[in-house]
């Protein structure tokens, strides 16, 4: 068996489905290996960053690691930012990246480049296969890591240990990772020292988040503890009729305000709030001043567990009462993103999944659509923007049955537009809206917020996006993807209902 078929069987044996990928010369029998292995399906993505941010939203909704194929250092530079938001996210992923033939290093070839070394940051755990022999063992020990870890595993495969045989898969069975749950002790601590709080808040994140939880936190909160969630989540669950807790504001005054008083906060799979930038004269650590900090679950914990456990410790209610929601009315008017949050919420079938990279936007649209349908909302965890698109794929890839929709800007859209493509060729049933206010509108603010003053004429010239006007119907046309553009409440409601009522890739280019 060659090293490549020792790779690719024994990540298919493990459950591995998909492979997202962006190959080169060095990975062609891995390619070979793939095209001969009908368990794992192939996704050409046109850059590497599609690539990583595809097997982030992957691994999101799955649960399980997606395998991506990246060329050399160059291929795994691109790929990067989106690795470093699913490390943040906690997403398995496998990444399968070729390098020379072990001789030809040493000639340092125009494509050399320290592969580890680029791994290192973006990944959990990195390992280079140093023979054809090791090829199986090595794809099982980066499955277990990406799972022990939920983080990136890298896997460098020198070409001739692709190409050379004598390789085989591994028949021991594979091992899954077992999350750290607290101890009796420390939920009837945690318990105690919310009895004595005059105002408890309970920060959450990871699994607390999820569907199965989202009764926990209820029960939580009927008992006097206010949930706030992080500010960025790798999956919430919402929707009308469920407890949705507020997030964490992002900017550091009013994630401040949100928390004033409060003098108990219990991180639940998560870590003490900080702010996402530091600022002239402004704290970096969000905790007020003499408030008490106990960690429940860590991230690597099992936070819904914890949650349970400690709503059964203060004694919570078990049975909550329903709210009915009414659905919003139709907006009208001038095309806002609070008419856009309108529309969807209005729209939105159940079990959708939002993938949001829209930045300024995104704060208004989590409000509105509390009222949707119930549905998974996907944050741009690391706050490295390009990855709602991206994220999207995958999280289509992984759940067809699912409607996705992506929320991104016309700035942090044009980091990874190539994702349109892989969505066309894949017919994934993703709708698009992009929020092209022609600026890049967070950097606007942001330079204002740290004290730089106000805008020159050239400062203003790397924050503007109309010199000249991206037609972002025209590139998703391009792209294989119907477009529109909305320019009104009513074109942007029409628009959102239209494509939500059937299948298949669409966009909205919402002119805001």
């Amino acid at each position: 068996m060659l090293g490549g078929e020792a790779i690719v069987g024994t990540l298919a044996n493990a459950g591995v489905t998909a492979c997202f990928a962006n190959p080169g010369t060095s990975e062609m029998h891995l390619v070979a290996a793939i095209d001969r292995e009908p368990r794992i399906r192939p996704v050409l993505t046109l850059f590497e960053g599609v690539a990583t941010g595809a097997a982030d939203g992957f691994a999101r909704i799955s649960g399980r690691p997606a395998m991506t194929l990246l060329h050399l250092g160059s291929g795994l530079s691109n790929g990067s930012a989106n690795l470093h938001n699913a490390r943040r996210a906690r997403s398995p992923i496998i990444n399968v990246v070729g390098d020379h033939a072990a001789h030809h290093l040493h000639h340092d070839a125009p494509l050399t480049s320290d592969v580890a070394g680029l791994a290192g940051p973006v990944s959990t755990w990195v390992r280079r296969i140093p023979s054809a022999s090791y090829c199986g063992d090595h794809a099982a020990e980066a499955f277990c890591a990406a799972m022990r870890t939920s983080g990136p595993a890298t896997l460098i495969v020198p070409a001739d240990s692709a190409w050379t045989d004598g390789a085989r898969i591994p028949d021991s069975p594979l091992e899954r990772r077992t999350a750290w749950t607290a101890s009796p002790a420390m939920i009837e601590q945690v318990a105690e020292a919310i009895r004595r709080a005059s105002n408890p808040v309970l920060l959450c994140n990871g699994s607390a988040l999820k569907a199965h939880s989202i009764a926990s936190l209820a029960r939580l909160e009927a008992a006097g503890v206010r949930v706030i969630a992080d500010t960025f989540a790798a999956v919430q669950r919402r929707g009308a009729g469920l407890f949705s807790p507020p997030r964490l504001p992002y900017f550091a005054e009013m994630a401040l305000d949100a928390l004033a008083g409060t003098d108990l906060i219990v991180l639940c799979g998560t870590r003490a709030p900080v702010a996402f930038f530091a600022y002239p004269g402004k704290p970096s650590l969000l905790v007020p001043e003499g408030c008490e900090t106990l960690s429940l679950a860590t991230e690597e914990g099992d936070s819904a567990l914890a949650a349970a456990l400690l709503a059964d410790a203060l004694g919570a209610p078990r049975t909550l009462p329903s709210t009915a929601v009414a659905a919003p009315d139709a907006p009208a008017g001038a095309l806002t993103v609070e008419a856009i949050g309108c529309a969807l919420a209005r729209h939105l079938p159940p079990e959708a999944v939002i993938a949001d990279d829209s930045v300024t936007a995104s704060a208004t649209m989590f409000a509105q659509t509390q009222q949707a349908a119930p549905h998974d909302w996907l944050s741009l965890t690391g706050g490295a923007i390009g990855l709602g698109m991206p994220l999207a794929l995958g999280a289509a890839v992984a759940a067809p049955e699912r409607k996705v929709v992506a929320l991104t800007g016309d700035g942090a859209g044009m980091y990874a537009p190539q994702a349109l493509w892989s969505i066309a060729r894949e017919q994934s049933d993703v709708l698009t809206i992009v929020f092209a206010n022609r600026s890049y509108r967070i950097l606007d603010i942001e330079y204002r917020r740290t004290g730089a003053g106000d805008p020159g004429k050239a400062a203003r010239h790397m924050l503007t996006l109309d010199q000249p006007v991206i037609d972002w119907t025209g590139l998703a046309r391009s792209l294989g993807v119907e477009a529109v553009s909305a320019g009104s409440a009513e074109e942007c409601d029409k628009a959102v209902q239209q494509f939500l009522s059937r299948p298949g890739p669409a966009l909205i280019e919402a002119l805001i």
